[in-house]
């Protein structure tokens, strides 16, 4: 059974009967892990081999590890700073910053495949306009090039640790002060204010380092009145053609309020398929996740199908050899220290 255009999640810490019938429907695609889900490395071991005996070939398994605040599993794992603070040391040791953004990739990506999960949505590459609550501190830097550079590094060791890199949230969510999962963003700079935000998209693709891009649920008024997530201009005439970008593109949750003005939930996964997308997420609504995977049994996309097989996670080793190793013990002291370095504040 092929894979299907909807990512969705679990109810708790183990598959349920409800949940198994859920994810055997064609039109599922993949599975994202909340904290809720997380109890111990090898309760979360069993969770995903248990998702992943559900289909053959397997779901995508996904999750949310970026660092700082948006880190979904912790006791057990190695903290991630949240890579503003990675960016603050660029301000003052680039070569520094660098070494710890690879360090931090691999490490998140390592921790990860440990567990046998595919991907996590990292990283952000938003610009820290200083607006964002919601973006904030889970951005690099204000700078695009540090934004690139830094982030370029991250998925480097993101790739050396087996995982491909999602990055988020295009064209760019920096620059809006409303937060997209309670209401829906208006960015009213003109295309030429947001080619800062866009750089960083640019120069990732252009180096084919990203395997993916999520889409921000944010109006980009004077380009096209939909979100970007439903919007052909955003991925089609500049994802797609302008940057030449060739993997798999996501629609963010649909659950968020954001996206609530458009219509019945199988109404919006569609709007976001038919702009381009090949996977969206629907979490945190089981009537309407099953609504949707009921309206799209018979939909079938092979070019997105290429696209998201690329996604499966490729190295994979037992976590107790991983945590032996002399290189994630070395790793995860280095992040350590990040931690205990004072933050100079130039703005205080």
């Amino acid at each position: 059974m092929a894979l299907g255009p909807v990512m969705l999640d679990v109810e708790g810490l183990a598959l349920t009967p409800a949940d198994r019938d859920l994810l055997r429907e064609p039109a599922v695609g993949g599975v994202i892990l909340f904290s809720r889900n997380y109890e111990s490395p090898d309760q979360l071991a069993d969770l995903v081999a248990g998702i992943r005996a559900v289909r053959s070939p397997p779901l995508l398994i996904a999750t949310d590890h970026e660092g700082g605040r948006v880190q979904r599993f912790r006791k057990g794992f190695t903290e991630l700073p949240p890579m503003g603070r990675l960016g603050r040391q660029y301000d003052s040791d680039p070569d520094a910053a660098l070494s710890l953004a690879r360090i931090a990739g691999w490490v998140a990506a390592s921790e990860l495949r440990a567990v046998d999960i595919d991907l996590s949505f990292t990283p952000c590459i938003d610009l820290d306009w200083g607006f964002s609550e919601i973006i904030g501190n889970r951005a690099f830097h204000r700078s695009p090039n540090v934004v690139a550079d830094l982030a370029s590094a991250y998925c480097r060791g993101l790739r050396d640790g087996g995982m491909a890199a999602v990055a988020k949230h295009f064209p760019g969510h920096g620059a809006v002060v409303p937060d997209s999962h309670e209401q829906l963003p208006v960015d009213r700079r003109g295309f030429g204010d947001l080619l800062d935000d866009m750089r960083p998209y640019e120069k990732l693709v252009g180096s084919r380092q990203l395997a993916g891009v999520m889409l921000a649920h944010i109006v980009y008024a004077v380009m096209d009145p939909m979100p970007a997530g439903f919007s052909s201009y955003w991925l089609q005439d500049q994802l797609r053609t302008q940057l030449g970008f060739d993997g798999a593109v996501f629609c963010d949750d649909l659950s968020m309020k954001a996206t609530r003005s458009y219509g019945s939930m199988p109404t919006r996964a569609k709007l976001a398929l038919d702009a381009g997308c090949d996977m969206v997420l629907v979490c945190n609504d089981r009537p309407a996740a099953s609504a949707t995977v009921a309206s799209l049994r018979d939909y079938s996309n092979p070019t997105s199908l290429v696209r998201l097989a690329r996604l499966h996670g490729t190295s994979h080793v037992m976590r107790e050899t991983l945590l032996a190793r002399e290189e994630w013990q070395s790793a995860t002291e280095r992040l350590r220290h990040v931690f205990d370095v004072p933050q100079l504040r130039l703005d205080a």
